[in-house]
């Protein structure tokens, strides 16, 4: 006679998946806060250890909460200095000097790193990959280009393309 074995039942799982709640956001399953049911071995193995979940108690949901609540207090404060520096950044414009030919064709071109080389040394903290420009600059002249400085903040900051200084020079 054989005898089936049973497995004990732990509160949260139903047929191979267990409740968790999430402490950070993960891509595949949700973020902070949402309730999600996984398999057990993701949880125990991954999830729990990690730090990136916890089991769904009333304890850690209140926990869980007031952290999503200080993690979104967090990301408003950010975004409020963001639109402040945004606003520096608009009302900011760069000169780059680069050699061009009487045409005003430049013999090189002026790309992202250039400008966010110049807002630095203006001491805007602006990195290459947060200027959005469409493709190189190649001729003299006045450009507005985007600045992305986060998902929900962007500005347009006007940007010089002048012959250089020595260029001027020998055309005098």
């Amino acid at each position: 006679m054989s005898r089936k074995r049973s497995t004990p039942h732990v509160a949260g799982t139903t047929n191979s998946s267990v409740e968790l709640l999430l402490a950070e956001p993960i891509p595949s399953l949700g973020l902070p806060g949402d309730l999600v049911r996984v398999k057990p071995g993701y949880a125990r193995n991954y999830l729990i250890p990690q730090g990136l979940a916890t089991v769904a108690t009333e304890e850690n949901r209140h926990a869980v909460e007031k952290h999503r609540a200080r993690l979104l207090e967090l990301q408003a404060n950010e975004i409020k200095q963001l639109e402040g520096l945004a606003d520096r950044i608009a009302a900011h414009s760069v000169t780059i000097e680069a050699n061009a030919n009487e045409e005003g064709q430049l013999y090189g071109s002026v790309n992202q790193n250039d400008i966010s080389r110049s807002l630095i040394e203006a001491e805007f903290n602006v990195a290459p990959e947060q200027i959005k420009l469409s493709g190189v600059l190649k001729e003299l002249g006045m450009y507005t280009v985007p600045v992305q400085l986060h998902e929900h903040v962007e500005a347009e900051m006007k940007v010089w393309v002048v012959p250089s200084a020595e260029e001027m020079d020998e055309e005098e």
